[in-house]
């Protein structure tokens, strides 16, 4: 699907074919009670392994996560937990974070993981041109003594002990920063070290247990395999052939017949569909601009009749962008936008459109199912939707060049304060136009330098405000199912897209 926290379209780029190590068996083995090998399939492959070019979560975290530690984990509650970092405590202006590092880890190169390299590290991920490395813009790190790291904000950032869990936090090898070889084999503290010589970078990497992880307990495997597959007949079609223990399910409508071939399915909730009403100034389609016209497009779209015809109904209908593990999330507003074809068409003509209007978007066969159903909705209404296809490599780098008014999407509900860097603040990602409104703005500067109190009231008011003000139009949040057989169990952990490496084990 086209989502972006893992560098959006991974689902719809050219099919590449399963090869290399077919699936292992997971029985234990051995005094170590491990497993022998976990064989995965992933829909994407890493870019680089260089944190500083190719690092994010999301789809490509099993890659990341293999090889490097972050500073901090989540646990499988969602819950921030020590890691490379035992203490982490902000100064009373929450300016500066200190972390405390454990002093027993090192590098499969030898190096010691100390305050030094942490703090080399967290600089090349800030410099460098990973998808989420403006979210360290401005930042200092110093190494205070071997075990102690400070990280001086410009300003309170309280999305930054999340980001320390995920792509941000991850730590690489100093001496590998400025080697080419980064890229194709990466040196970092994690439970696995890739086998470059038994790995096709793009379609299968192989990885060995590291025999030095500070964590042993942690590593429930000898070996791992992640093979490299994002044509979803083809993933079902390796399951069914026994060569892989687990796999993200694409399409919804495949559960029945994968629980029918005596498969697992574990599942969470990330990321809301819907349509992003990115130009709300009105500067490319002056229609938007008026909030009757983005209240008449929601009311244009049978939120349940949408997620049976695309999801088979896996999942939940919503009509907010804050997800329901936020304090701003309110189930009232999931019934703001009833689907009402003829009140939508009497708030297009108060808004001056009885006639309806045209509206440029973006459509993909990879996706046609879905761009068919909101061209059809839409037109119910007046609105006639002028599709192009700027062909799947160009889906995203269009969107926020910025050249569509609107566009369908998938975007993965973050914690709080990154989801309004990610859709809402001026500059955020997916914000193209820059859109401002002076509320929203108040709301932002409480969120970020208030009090806990005026901070969660704030978050609240600005969720309930840009529900009414309708910047975008979602329908549901998508159930993400993850695959996998009879002889693996995964304790499916409820932030990431595709599931840590740590929850999962084998059975017997």
């Amino acid at each position: 699907m086209f989502r972006l926290k893992a560098t959006a379209a991974l689902a719809v780029i050219t099919a590449l074919a399963l090869a290399g190590c077919a699936g292992g068996a997971t029985e234990a083995t051995g005094e170590s009670g491990r497993g022998d090998r976990l064989t995965l399939v992933a829909i994407a492959a890493p870019t680089s392994y260089d944190i500083g070019q190719g690092a994010e979560y999301g789809n490509r975290s099993p890659y990341f996560q293999a090889v490097f530690d972050t500073l901090l984990q989540k646990d499988a509650e969602g819950e921030i937990i020590p890691w490379l970092a035992t203490e982490w405590e902000y100064d009373a202006d929450n300016t500066t974070l200190t972390l405390t590092l454990r002093d027993d880890v090192t590098f499969t190169d030898g190096t010691p993981v100390d305050a030094e390299a942490v703090a080399a590290s967290l600089e090349h991920f800030r410099d460098g041109t990973a998808p989420q490395a403006a979210t360290m813009a401005g930042k200092e790190f110093t190494a205070v003594d071997d075990t102690t790291v400070e990280i001086a904000l410009p300003a309170p950032d309280p999305s930054l002990v999340n980001l320390l869990s995920i792509a941000p936090g991850l730590i690489q090898s100093p001496a590998t920063f400025d080697d080419p070889e980064a890229a194709t084999n990466p040196v970092g503290s994690g439970p696995y070290i890739l086998d470059a010589a038994s790995t096709v970078t793009g379609t299968t990497y192989n990885y060995t247990a590291n025999p030095d992880y500070w964590n042993a307990d942690a590593i429930k495997y000898d070996n791992l395999t992640i093979n490299v597959i994002d044509d979803p007949t083809a993933a079902l079609n390796a399951m069914k052939a026994g060569e892989a223990n687990g796999l993200p399910l694409v399409n919804n409508d495949t559960i029945s017949e994968v629980e029918a071939s005596g498969w697992t399915i574990s599942s969470n909730e990330l990321d809301f569909h819907g349509i992003l009403l990115l130009d709300r100034a009105g500067t490319m389609a002056p229609e938007l601009a008026d909030v009757r016209v983005r209240q008449a497009i929601n009311m244009a779209f049978d939120r349940e009749a949408l997620l049976q015809a695309l999801q088979a109904g896996y999942g939940t209908l919503t009509e907010q962008v804050f997800p329901p593990t936020s304090v701003a999330f309110d189930p009232a507003l999931d019934d703001t936008y009833p689907y009402d074809p003829e009140a939508a068409r009497q708030l297009l003509a108060d808004a001056g459109y009885p006639d309806g209007f045209t509206l440029s978007m973006m459509s993909t066969p990879a996706f046609q199912t879905t761009f068919d159903l909101v061209g059809q909705q839409l037109a119910d209404i007046g609105v006639t939707v002028k599709y192009t296809d700027p062909g799947v490599g160009n889906f995203i780098t269009d969107m926020l060049a910025p050249k569509y008014p609107a566009t369908w999407m998938s975007l993965e509900q973050n914690p709080d304060w990154q989801l309004i860097n990610f859709m809402l603040a001026p500059g955020a990602t997916f914000n193209p136009f820059d859109s401002q409104d002076p509320q929203v703005d108040e709301y932002i500067r409480a969120i970020q330098l208030g009090t806990a109190d005026e901070a969660e009231q704030a978050t609240k008011d600005l969720n309930a405000y840009i529900t009414e003000q309708a910047w975008f139009a979602p329908w549901y949040r998508k159930q993400g199912s993850f695959a996998h057989d009879a002889d693996t169990a995964l304790e499916m952990w409820p932030t990431n897209s595709y599931p840590s490496l740590f929850g999962f084990s084998p059975k017997g």
